[in-house]
This record gives C-alpha cells, structure tokens and sequence, in this order.
C-alpha cells in the first residue's frame, strides 16, 4: 500500500501557533504532528508516501524531505488554492494507481499501533472503504458516522448541529479507501464552504450500494484543532518522542 497525507490546510483555530508555521509541523512530545503519522503509516508497511501540502508547504518539504530519515519514500502535490479535501486527493492520483492506499488527514494523533490494526481490519474483510472511527460526546465538530450491527456505514454527516447526531462514532481522519473512491471525488459538488469534500465522495459510495466500513480505534485520538488540544495531546499521547 501507499500512503496519502492531506496536509494542506491552514489551521485558522490554532490561532497565532499557526501564523508562520503549517499545524502538521507543530510539535507533540518533541516531534511533528506529521511525523507521528508518518511513523505510524511505516508501522503498518507504508513505504511510499504522497504529501499534499497548501498552506506553508514549503516548511513541511523542507522539514520531512524525501523521507529517507524516516525510512519512507515521499513525494510531494501542491493545492494552490483550499477546495477541499476531495480535490486534495485527486492530486494524488497518478500515484495510486490501481490498488488501495491508505489516507490520513495530516491533523490527527492516534497510538502508533492503530495504523496497521485499521489496515489488518480492512485486509480482513475487503471493502470499498474502511473508515476509523472514535467514539465521542457529540461529533459535531467531525463528521457523525452511522452504522449498523454488522459495522457497515449506512450514513456519514458532515459537520452536525451541535446535540443532533444519535451516533457516537466520529470520522476519525484516518481511512483505507480503494480506487473508486476517485471517480467519486471528482463527483462531488462544492460545499457552502466553496470546498469539495472527501466525506461527500464517501457518503455518494453508500448511496450507490458500495460496502463501506467502521473501524473503531482504540485509545487516544485527538484532530489537534484548538491549542487546548495540542496541550492536551502533549501531556497524554502514547506516541514515541523525537528520535525514536
């Protein structure tokens, strides 16, 4: 499998943290967000990595390079403009080719070892998408994902009013997705936001019948939107420091 690193965004909540450096190269246990993920894509046997950069991307080149440091192989694909994730991916698409690749928007912590297990989940059971997934009080600030006793998703909300979703599953930002996904990326419609969204592709998917799956992640999680976030994330992710 390859990897995909959506990493284009600008990171406005982060505030003044993220006025001259992009929100993937803040620092969690002394080392970049983007990193954490990085190791735990090779963890799962991603060797080859696409990184779709926007917003400050000349830093996260500059920082990551061609990923031999981390025993990885990077490339790199510019969004000159925010139209959303969707777009983001289609960059991407000369490189994924026919086989399916693992995505990861490039905002997220979760433990190292949930990387390979959402990858084992998704080789056990083949489906068109397999979505991880964490549980929360309300998922409004994510997508709300809805599924049935068999872990099938039969409906993705993007961004909930607040006390509306009677689901606790969250779209975690980490998915294994085939191929089709692209036809529906380039399918879908702008958002009010002006953006093109990934979630939109994948909600068309289960309209259309495709089989598209949870995988509830263990332990930590965090989308590290807000500074009380990385705070946060500083004082209880699991994941290796710097340097290891």
């Amino acid at each position: 499998m390859i990897g995909v690193i959506l990493a284009a965004g600008r990171g406005t909540r982060m505030g003044s943290l993220t006025a001259q450096v992009p929100k993937p190269l803040l620092l969690v246990r002394g080392c970049a967000i983007i990193e954490h993920i990085l190791r735990g894509f090779r963890a799962a046997g991603v060797r080859d990595v696409v990184i779709v950069t926007g917003y400050r991307g000349e830093q996260i080149m500059a920082h990551l390079g061609d990923g031999s440091r981390l025993g990885l192989r990077h490339t790199y694909r510019r969004q000159v403009e925010p139209t959303g994730t969707a777009s983001a991916l289609l960059l991407a698409r000369d490189a994924i080719r026919t086989e399916p690749f693992v995505l990861s928007w490039g905002d997220i912590l979760i433990q190292p070892a949930e990387y390979a297990a959402a990858v084992a989940a998704f080789h056990a059971a083949p489906c068109d998408a397999l979505l991880a997934v964490n549980a929360v009080d309300d998922p409004w600030r994510g997508a709300a994902v809805y599924v049935n006793d068999a872990w099938r998703v039969v409906r993705l909300v993007e961004k909930p009013p607040v006390g509306t979703s009677t689901t606790p599953w969250n779209n975690a930002g980490l998915f294994v997705l085939s191929p089709a996904i692209l036809a529906y990326a380039e399918r879908t419609v702008a958002s009010p936001r002006g953006e093109h969204e990934l979630p939109q592709a994948i909600g068309a998917m289960i309209g259309d019948g495709r089989v598209v799956r949870a995988y509830a992640l263990q332990g930590f999680w965090s989308d590290v939107g807000t500074p009380d976030d990385l705070a946060a994330a500083e004082r209880s992710f699991p994941g290796p420091a710097a340097g290891a």
